[in-house]
């Protein structure tokens, strides 16, 4: 069936987000570990599918406790949450402090020196300012490392900055039998006993299914909330999320040695038919996946020939008898899920959820 209403007919191209999937997510993330509250992480601007629309879904749900990246993207979600308690991970940058006050942000703090200025700042406003610490078990990225942490057990400094949450980041938890996993688990586990009374969160999408050592006291999920596959080693235990159909722009029939595409990259083996899709790398859809991605149209897979241009791919879509102007072709959905199509361009689910263009006529649906 074409794209026939006129607003996905201008954009040439249409994003489905479904939202009753998305909370859906989030509690069959939750109920692995029943006992302890799920977050959500709802960074970059919730993976691609809109914070403020999404992150109002989760609080209904029953989220309470949202993290993302930068203090710019915390604002924005604190004007849609106005009662969520809101960490932003990449900590206190120098001089951001007052904005992160002003819209009740807390920092996850990585460093002597964040740690210092956040409780000046505390001491200057005359209250308390919540903030987590990070502590680095392995990623060697931000956080305080595990002696660091282990020396500050007790210091002043933790009371002062408002330490209320302890955490780390997992560096392999989609891959169950590496010993990392363990090695984190058991420094982070060192880390909390040195914290008594303060709570720990270790365990992101994949960590919720690593088990109860893993789960500490907060969930912290993102990528599976948006469909991704938490458990790359099995079936995907989450509900898909985004669909993506971009509407067929032209269809031509080339012969043997026909050229497509910029630099001729692909050319015919025989006679082919070819169709041009409204949708290009400015989306979001990646480069890499010329000559090894794929479509389907009218449910059969046509490969992606040429080169990705900037606006246009274009399909093989000589075994698809439905292929004609204005038909859609799905880039995400149905059998193309989001880590498929990450796979066959070379890259991750994350980077094409995340990358999803404004181009698209956006439309949500459930919840």
């Amino acid at each position: 069936m074409a794209i026939s209403t006129p607003e996905a007919a201008i954009h040439g191209a249409r994003l489905t987000i479904d939202l009753s999937a998305i909370a859906e997510n989030w509690r069959r993330l939750g109920a692995r570990a029943p006992h302890i509250p799920c977050a959500a992480v709802i960074k970059a601007d919730a993976y691609g599918c809109g914070l403020v629309t999404v992150a109002p879904v989760l609080w209904r749900a029953g989220c309470r406790t949202f993290f993302v990246a930068h203090a710019s993207e915390g604002a924005i979600a604190r004007s849609v949450l106005p009662e969520a308690v809101i960490y932003v991970l990449n900590g206190l940058a120098p001089g951001s402090g007052p904005a992160l006050v002003a819209h009740a942000l807390r920092p996850v703090l990585g460093s002597r020196e964040e740690l210092d200025e956040w409780a000046a700042l505390a001491a200057e406003t005359g209250r308390p300012l919540p903030a987590a610490l990070h502590v680095d078990t392995g990623m060697n990225r931000l956080g305080l490392t595990v002696a660091d942490a282990l020396a500050l057990a007790g210091d002043p400094i933790i009371s002062a900055a408002g330490i209320d949450l302890l955490m780390s980041h997992l560096v392999s938890a989609e891959r169950p039998d590496e010993a990392i996993n363990r090695h984190q688990c058991e420094a982070f586990a060192d880390v909390l006993r040195a914290y008594p009374g303060i709570p720990g969160s270790l365990a992101n999408s994949s960590g919720c299914y690593l088990g109860e050592g893993i789960a500490n006291d907060l969930l912290r999920p993102g990528y599976a909330i948006f469909g991704g596959n938490p458990t790359p080693w099995r079936p995907n235990p989450m509900r898909p999320v985004v669909r993506l159909e971009a509407s067929i722009a032209q269809v031509r029939d080339v012969t043997a040695g026909d050229g497509a595409g910029y630099n001729s990259r692909w050319t015919a083996p025989g006679p082919r038919r070819l169709a041009t899709l409204s949708v290009g790398y400015a989306d979001g859809y990646p480069r890499s996946a010329s000559g090894r991605g794929h479509a389907l149209v009218g449910g059969v897979p046509c490969p992606i020939v040429g080169l990705i241009s900037m606006d246009l791919i274009i399909l093989d879509v000589t075994d698809a008898s439905a292929a004609s102007r204005g038909e859609p072709a799905i880039l995400i959905g149905e059998s193309l899920d989001v880590d498929s199509v990450g796979h066959a361009a070379g890259t991750i689910g994350y980077e094409i959820l995340t990358g999803l263009g404004s181009r698209y006529v956006r439309r949500y649906v459930g919840a």
